[in-house]
This record gives C-alpha cells, sequence and structure tokens, in this order.
C-alpha cells in the first residue's frame, strides 16, 4: 500500500459538478423547446454553463456560450426532424407532443446533439459528462464524438451503445439492446476509426450487435433481431439469425 501511495498524486475532482450538469442539461433542453421557459432562464443557463467551464478550466468560456447559443436553432431544427421520424416510424406515437414529451430515445438524441456540438468546440469533459447523465435518465449511452445525421430515431432506447467513431447516415432507425461497438478494445487505437458505419435508410433491430470501424452496412438494409455482424453488408440486404452461430443474408 506504501509503494501505491508513493506513486500515485493524489488530486481534487469536482465531482459534485455531475449534479450541476444534470440541472445545466435539463434547464438546456428544456428552453430548446419551450421559448417562455428560454426566456425565463437564459441568464440562469448562460450562468450555470460559465461556472462549470471554469471549474473545469476552461478558458473563453464567454465564447464558447456565444458559439454554444448560435447553434440552438440549428440543433433545434435536426431534433424536429428527429420527431418527426419517430412519428412516422412508430406505429404507437398518437402525436408529436408525445415524442417531445415522453420518448426516452428521442431525448437521448437531443443530449447527444447538444453535447456533440460542445464536442466540435473542442470543450473537454461536458459533453461526456452530459451523455453519461442521458445514459442513466434513458438507458442510452451515445458517445458525443459518434457523427448522426438527420431523421434519426431511436425506439424504446433502453441498453443502446453507440460507440465514438461511429457514423450514423440519414433516415435510420435503431431498437432497443443495439451495439455499434469496437471489435477491439485497446488504448493504442484510440485515434482510429473503431466503431461502424451505417448507411441511409438502415433499420436494426432488437439486440443486434455491429462491431468493427470497417463495418460498413450498405444503405436500405435491414439488420434483424439477435444478429452479430463483424464484416461490411451490400446495401439492399437483410441479415437474419439463421441458426446458432450463424447468419443468413439474403439480397432484395
Amino acid at each position: 500500500m506504501e509503494n501505491i501511495k508513493e506513486k500515485v498524486t493524489f488530486k481534487n475532482y469536482s465531482v459534485c459538478l455531475k449534479d450541476t450538469v444534470e440541472t445545466f442539461t435539463k434547464k438546456l433542453i428544456h428552453s430548446l423547446f419551450d421559448s417562455e421557459y428560454q426566456q425565463k432562464n437564459k441568464k440562469e443557463i448562460k450562468k450555470t454553463f460559465l461556472t462549470i467551464l471554469n471549474r473545469l478550466s476552461i478558458k473563453e468560456a464567454e465564447n464558447h456560450w456565444s458559439n454554444f447559443e448560435n447553434k440552438f436553432s440549428y440543433i433545434r431544427t435536426k431534433l424536429d426532424l428527429d420527431a418527426i421520424a419517430a412519428e412516422r416510424n412508430d406505429p404507437a406515437a398518437k402525436s408529436l407532443e408525445e415524442i417531445y414529451l415522453a420518448y426516452p430515445g428521442f431525448y437521448a438524441i437531443a443530449v447527444y446533439r447538444l453535447s456533440h456540438q460542445l464536442l466540435k468546440q473542442n470543450i473537454d469533459v461536458l459533453p461526456r459528462m452530459m451523455s453519461e447523465f442521458a445514459h442513466t435518465k434513458t438507458g442510452t449511452d451515445i458517445h458525443p464524438g459518434a457523427e448522426i445525421g438527420d431523421s434519426f430515431f431511436i425506439d424504446h432506447a433502453t441498453g443502446i451503445v453507440i460507440g465514438e467513431t461511429t457514423i450514423i447516415k440519414e433516415n435510420v432507425c435503431i431498437y432497443q439492446g443495439v451495439t455499434l461497438g469496437g471489435i477491439r478494445v485497446k488504448k493504442s487505437l484510440a485515434s482510429t476509426k473503431r466503431h461502424p458505419t451505417i448507411e441511409n435508410n438502415v433499420v436494426i433491430y432488437a439486440n443486434a450487435t455491429i462491431l468493427g470501424g470497417n463495418v460498413v452496412i450498405g444503405k436500405n438494409s435491414v439488420i434483424g433481431a439477435n444478429v452479430c455482424v463483424t464484416e461490411s453488408i451490400p446495401e439492399n440486404s437483410i441479415v437474419t439469425v439463421q441458426s446458432e452461430n450463424n447468419i443468413f443474408q439474403k439480397r432484395n
């Protein structure tokens, strides 16, 4: 134990900042969809943002806020497309209002789109704290570094994992338990593309696993439930489980 103490430099971490980030994220999303709430809380939200960046020792906080705020309209437009995709694809959805107010998958996407913007501004730690809040709240773990296109729909949400270097293009629909992950976990691979690319108009059903940075799921394909994919799939394919430890691929 003494040897360990000699090798480790103990440092204080602002763990209580997690609560501040949780509150900030909630208020940010509320303001994004409720103009009246935004007007009442705009100054407080900005103040909290500046406080968080100060605690994280991130410089030029005012500029970061200005750049972030200027993207709110753009992010809202993206999220409106996501909500429309949810209503269009889910037969259980009775209205757009229901999507905005009650769908955990939509909430997870909202936090992702906000945290992704912060990551693009080279802000460290905060985007990951926001994504982990969404993970805790919805059961969906989307790394803010993933690149996700328009009209993205997550149904049921629970147990979904989308890795850092995943690329998801437009009109993609995924269900609960889906993993878009890396085939190997090594620190030396940190700067490489480790997660798959999902092309336009792909549907991925429950508990499917797609692994590998070189894996591309071709456009208009369907990945069935419980399938494990570690090789690229051509466009217009249907992939289902044929038998244990085997997959069956069918071209339309």
